[in-house]
């Protein structure tokens, strides 16, 4: 089986994915971001790579939870407030994804999460050196889970940088929500992987998902080991950057 692979065709996407999972293991977001935005430069038609991304998250977030885990990175208190509200929302955006048309709140939600960006930037710039446990879990898990059934994505910055503006560590909201987002992933992508099997298995989602479970425990390494200020920075710049293009896209496409 292995003879019939082209692996020079298959090492572009093989990059994709470990890029995309660098970041997203050590900043909480942007795997389906990055990776839908490379897949597309790559010639990859969009239907085909939302598809590929959705089936490769269930495993790429299966072996970077393990990974924070290992290294610690996991609060299980806040997992636990986080999963369950997240599961719940991720049920519900999927139920409804047939009769609502999340697009038409999504510029509204990016035009939200560009200004959270630009605060934790600030924030970033002037950290706090006391913590504050957060007092809002519960209701981003549940919203954070039904944006990203519903509208293709969410999960991480919705959650990630809200808990940070509330004062959380940054290094274990990261490997938090993270962790949290398997359970997520999985749950959404039942249907999927269910309906489509071993066709989703296209060229293109074979190469995320090798480059994105390879890159899955250094991606939590990283977010172990950067300081919580620049942490702090590098998501608040993510952030900012990735909501503009959806933005951009959502709006003059």
């Amino acid at each position: 089986m292995l003879d019939g692979i082209d692996w020079q065709a298959l090492l572009p996407f093989i990059a994709v994915g470990f890029a995309a999972q660098i970041v997203d293991g050590a900043l909480g977001m942007a795997f389906g971001v990055l990776s839908n935005l490379l897949l597309l430069g790559l010639g990859v038609p969009p239907a085909a790579a939302s598809a590929g991304v959705h089936t490769v998250e269930t495993f790429t977030t299966a072996v970077s939870g393990v990974s924070h885990t290992l290294h610690r990175n996991v609060q299980w208190k806040m997992f636990f407030r986080l999963v369950i509200p997240g599961v719940i929302g991720g049920v519900l955006g999927a139920y409804m994804l047939s009769n609502l048309h999340a697009e038409v709140a999504k510029p509204f939600v990016l035009t939200y999460l560009i200004g959270i960006g630009l605060y934790l930037l600030w924030r970033g710039w002037h950290f706090p050196p006391i913590e504050r446990k957060p007092k809002i879990v519960e209701p981003l898990g549940l919203i954070g889970g039904f944006l990203d059934a519903a509208g293709g994505g969410g999960w991480g910055p919705v959650v990630t940088s809200n808990l940070l503006v509330q004062g959380a560590n940054p290094r274990m909201t990261v490997g938090t929500v993270n962790t949290a987002e398997f359970f997520l992933a999985a749950t959404i992508s039942a249907t999927f992987i269910t309906t489509l099997g071993w066709a989703a298995f296209t060229l293109a989602t074979v190469g995320l998902l090798i480059g994105g479970v390879v890159a899955a425990p250094l991606g939590a390494l990283l977010a172990k080991r950067v300081p919580a200020r620049v942490l702090m920075l590098l998501v608040g710049a993510l952030l900012t950057l990735t909501s503009l293009y959806n933005l951009y896209a959502s709006v003059w496409r």
